[in-house]
């Protein structure tokens, strides 16, 4: 998650724990002045910024949710559960748990559990909008007489997680998990009780110990322990659970046509595993280098409660059952905000595999060796000598932002012989990393603190929340541990774990931490195991659950581990970037590009998001409603190490073509980075498209020199050929028009030979990148102060621009149908962000009735109707208020002589208590309407916003965020 803006966008020592560091390859020491040393480097142990905050003394006690049974050590954050555990905004219990295929919230009273099934989707196929499998209850699950005052945690696992309740007489604990159909429960003081909250229960089976039901459409069974039965009394479902105090519920799959012999047939097919509780979830990874596999086990330990089973039921995400190996899933799905999971039963692990197709330094600049093109590319190195990092900020995102433009700097400059911006580059590097990573006495800036309590590595000045909620750890660090992995190659001595590589390695451990016997950090903090991606919201406090936007930020991490590990030898480090890498890669094109076309729901209309939400996905940002905001903060940074965008050429092409649609014509804005990723499908026409316009603006963490380079050398290339691996983590295979390029890139001081899976073999000398193939050259080097091997002096054909320049997008004018609520009252062209505060209603019924209305109005509009509705998006958020219900209406006057000829009111949209912007749109239906829509000549459209029902105010995001579609062209 990062917070909105305009982007792109210690207490004590802790001796006794630091102590461990880095697995004895640093020694960390305490200085009286409260700074512990890594090697050459430093943090400081005295407090100097915000810390973590939420309910309570959560500060300086992250654990007091948790039970005393919890595993010791730091606690997770930024995980699907995470509110459970750190408490924001609801102090007793949690925001809704999606573990998926179920979601879950807890109350004092028990667990609530939500199968929905049909998404809820809201906006527009050409502006923002989002999809959501909203939590909506089916059952509770508790005790009769239950009421805990708080809900604990008593256990965690990779994957699940145990709350607990206690109210002084009852208690219970409930395990839940991804991709875990059953929910297990263990309790005491009281029977079990189902309460079925979401309407009345059809029971189809009552037998025994078990209870077959279905609530809203979804089926259950309950199964309580043999010798026990079921009571039915009106929507409660009860049990004395024969004295012995536990019992599982387990949602069943989908099946068409589903009648009592089928249900009854998977409530005995699910009924073998009933009584094997999963107690433990755990992953375990390798990657094959000879092979570029990664083969990865998701293993789960159970316990009996009776009988002697010792497997279970799961279900996989797309991710998972694409590349299971060695099983087979079943034919039963379930329907989730994921896509479809399918069913495995009988299991206590399963299996997947998937190809690493490698990562680059840079790529090879086969074609800007020489000639015109590198003429053009020296131009772009030498504007940027002076100031490679270009910094626009100096907290811990915008310093790293600045630390990747110097690194791609460095590595371009290398490759072309261009030893004084790259020394320029390395040089700001090297001061600008060491200074973060000391901590002098009585520092309060540029350096870093470790807090024990949370287990964490803070970084100040803060920003988007990285601090007081743990947000983007690996969004933020991974700039750092590129940009160091680059230093490394030149700067070996550097990079040692004696100097500065103690304090990178905690980076590395504290966003992403790869050793479960380092205590220091929770184990993959930001790496959701089963979900297989990263979760940017350390609290994770949202009724849509975590959430994350910038994918490729959380690629640029991965990526930065493989590279810091490769370059210092550190395979360890290294394996976890590739598995991290691998499965998130195939993650992101499931779940932020849907490159299958399979997963979003077919009403969504996009076939991309934003942000991907624990209930569903979002075609919007945290800071910007332009598509070219929406669709490039999954793009950027663009490194040599995010090839894998280009895995799936027709998707580049298909993407790029939605923005233009969605924006109305070719980016006016991050044009460099928009045109970056169509050149991994169309690098033909990403370079047309550059040298078009070479006035355009550079997105902030870019350069030109780097974006000419990409583009050229792609149009060179072709796309990222995924059919062909090698036996070498930074090597990658390109095929333009049949024709193959291999590509390697060598960053020690030896000789290296790779071979690649057709039997291709690639020397590759010391320090340099090569290639072979159709384009063959050998440049660069990894040894300081020596200048790289210009290429040899035949280029390939360079591409020739247009002879015309493409059409250009005009500037907004009277006559443009999209209209945005602006400060002032204006409807017009989108502006800054900004906010509107709508009067609450006073108690009073205000549906209908504009009351104390913001207005926003258009005058003197010339346009055509061209049929159709109006439509609109207002971003609502009431904060924690609750019962507020904002109401808008829409105005016509066609000719501006000041009557009315259509006015369209809207039914009211119930903002719910949560902090975080809701979309209020046309598809809540007319309240009523009059006249009729016509053409626009001289004409008035009035906008009035208003709460037709609550006590309390309303914030509106204007400016750049809520909008107005008018029916016209």
């Amino acid at each position: 998650m990062t917070p909105p803006a305009t982007r792109r966008t210690w207490a004590v020592a802790a001796t006794s724990a630091l102590a461990l560091a880095l697995g004895g390859l640093a020694v960390v020491t305490t200085t009286p002045a409260q700074a512990a040393t890594v090697g050459a480097g430093s943090y400081t142990t005295d407090r100097v910024g915000p810390l973590p905050t939420g309910c309570g003394d959560m500060t300086t006690n992250p654990r007091q949710f948790a039970t005393a049974d919890a595993p010791p050590g730091p606690v997770p954050t930024n995980d699907w559960w995470s509110s459970l555990l750190w408490k924001r905004t609801n102090c007793s219990y949690s925001e809704p748990l999606h573990a998926h295929p179920v979601s879950y919230q807890p109350f004092g009273d028990g667990l609530g559990l939500s199968a929905t099934s049909t998404p809820t989707i809201s906006g527009t196929a050409t502006g923002v909008g989002e999809f959501k499998y909203t939590y909506t209850e089916d059952i509770r699950v508790g005790i009769a007489a239950l009421g805990a005052p708080v809900v604990k945690v008593d256990g965690w696992t990779d994957w699940t997680v145990t709350p607990y309740w206690n109210d002084g007489a009852r208690t219970m604990r409930a395990t839940i998990g991804h991709g875990l159909p059953f929910a297990y429960f263990r309790t005491s003081g009281g029977d079990a009780l189902i309460n079925a909250t979401g309407g009345s229960p059809t029971v189809w089976s009552n037998s025994g110990a078990t209870i077959g039901f279905t609530v809203r459409g979804h089926d259950y069974v309950a199964y309580a322990p043999t010798g026990a039965t079921w009571s039915v009394n009106g929507g409660r479902i009860t049990s004395n659970l024969a004295g012995r105090g536990y019992f599982s519920v387990a949602l069943l799959p989908t099946t068409p046509g589903t009648d009592a012999a089928t249900r009854a047939g998977l409530a005995g097919a699910y009924g073998q595993y009933a009584h094997a509780h999963v107690t433990g979830t755990r992953v375990s990874y390798a990657y094959d280098q000879a092979t570029s596999t990664v083969n990865t086990t998701y293993a789960f330990t159970t316990t009996a409660r009776e009988g002697t089973a010792n497997r279970t039921v799961v279900s996989l995400y797309p991710h998972q059952w694409r590349s299971l190996t060695g099983a087979t899933p079943l034919t039963l799905t379930y329907p989730s905000a994921r896509g479809r999971m399918k069913v495995l039963t009988g299991v206590d692990a399963f299996r997947t595999s998937m190809k690493f197709h490698g990562v680059l330094p840079e790529v090879p600049a086969v074609a800007t060796g020489n000639g015109t093109d590198l003429t053009t590319l020296r131009s772009h190195l030498a504007a940027v000598r002076g100031n490679p990092m270009d910094q626009r900020g100096g907290d811990t995102y915008w310093t790293g932002k600045g630390l990747g433009r110097a690194a791609r700097i460095a590595e371009i400059a290398d490759q072309v012989g261009d030893a004084e911006t790259r020394t320029a580059a390395l040089n700001a590097i090297r001061s600008t990393l060491t200074d973060w990573l000391t901590a002098a006495p009585g520092e309060t800036e540029r350096l870093f603190h470790y807090d024990r309590n949370w287990g964490t590595l803070i970084g100040y000045p803060a920003s988007y929340g990285s601090d007081q909620e743990l947000n983007d750890h690996h969004f933020h660090y991974g700039y750092y541990i590129a940009a160091a992995a680059t230093l490394a190659k030149f700067d070996p001595t550097w990079a040692r774990q004696d100097q500065y590589g103690g304090m990178i390695d905690l980076l590395i451990r504290d966003a992403n931490n790869y050793d479960r016997a380092d205590n220091r950090f929770p184990y993959l903090r930001d790496f959701d195991i089963y979900a297989g991606h990263d979760w940017a919201a350390g609290h994770g406090s949202f009724h849509a659950g975590n959430n994350q936007e910038s994918s490729s930020e959380g690629m640029n991490f991965a990526n930065a581990l493989i590279q810091w590990g490769q370059a210092t030898g550190n395979t360890a480090v290294r394996d976890a970037g590739i598995f991290i890498y691998t499965t998130q890669a195939a993650a992101i094109h499931e779940y932020w590009f849907d490159v299958t076309d399979e997963n979003y729901p077919a009403a969504f209309g996009h076939s991309t998001v934003g942000m991907v939400w624990g209930d569903g996905g979002a075609y919007a940002t945290w800071f910007s409603a332009d598509p070219e905001m929406i669709q490039g903060i999954n793009m950027l940074p663009v490194t040599g190490g995010h090839l894998y965008l280009g895995y799936h050429p027709a998707s580049n092409r298909a993407n790029y073509q939605e923005l233009v649609r969605n924006n109305g014509g070719e980016p006016t804005v991050w044009q460099d980075i928009l045109w970056q990723f169509l050149a991994l499908g169309d690098p033909d026409a990403a370079l047309a498209k550059l040298r078009a316009n070479p006035g355009y603006t550079p997105e902030e963490g870019e350069s030109r020199a780097h974006t000419f380079h990409w583009i050229r050398n792609l149009a060179a290339l072709g796309t990222v050929h995924t059919g062909i691996t090698a036996n070498h983590p930074l090597a990658s295979v390109f095929q333009r028009n049949g024709a193959r390029t291999y590509v390697a890139s060598n960053i020690t001081a030896a000789p290296l030979t790779v071979t690649f899976s057709d039997g291709t073999r690639l020397d590759v000398p010391a320090g340099k990148t090569a290639t072979s193939g159709a384009y063959a050259w050998s440049g660069g080097t990894a040894t300081g102060g020596v200048t790289g091997t210009t290429p040899p002096t035949t280029t390939p054909p360079t591409t020739a621009p247009p002879t015309t320049a493409p059409p250009t997008t005009p500037p907004p004018s009277p006559g443009f149908p999209t209209r945005y609520l602006l400060p002032g009252g204006g409807l017009g062209a989108a502006g800054g962000p900004a906010t509107a505060t709508v009067a609450g209603a006073g108690g009073v019924n205000r549906d209908g009735t504009p009351t104390n209305p913001q207005v926003f109005t258009a005058t003197g509009l010339n346009l055509t109707y061209a049929g159709g509705q109006t439509t609109f998006d207002l971003f609502l958020d009431a904060g924690t208020a609750v019962g507020n219900g904002v109401q808008v209406r829409v105005s016509y006057d066609l000719t501006g002589n000041g009557s009315w000829e259509r006015v369209e009111t809207y039914r009211y949209f119930a903002t719910d208590p949560v902090f975080g912007y809701e979309h209020y749109t046309q598809q809540s239906g007319l309240h009523s309407a009059t006249g009729t829509l016509g053409n626009l000549s001289n004409g008035t459209v009035r906008v009035e916003v208003w709460s037709a029902i609550g006590n309390n105010p309303t914030t509106v995001g204007i400016g750049d965020r809520s909008l107005v579609k008018l029916p016209h062209s």
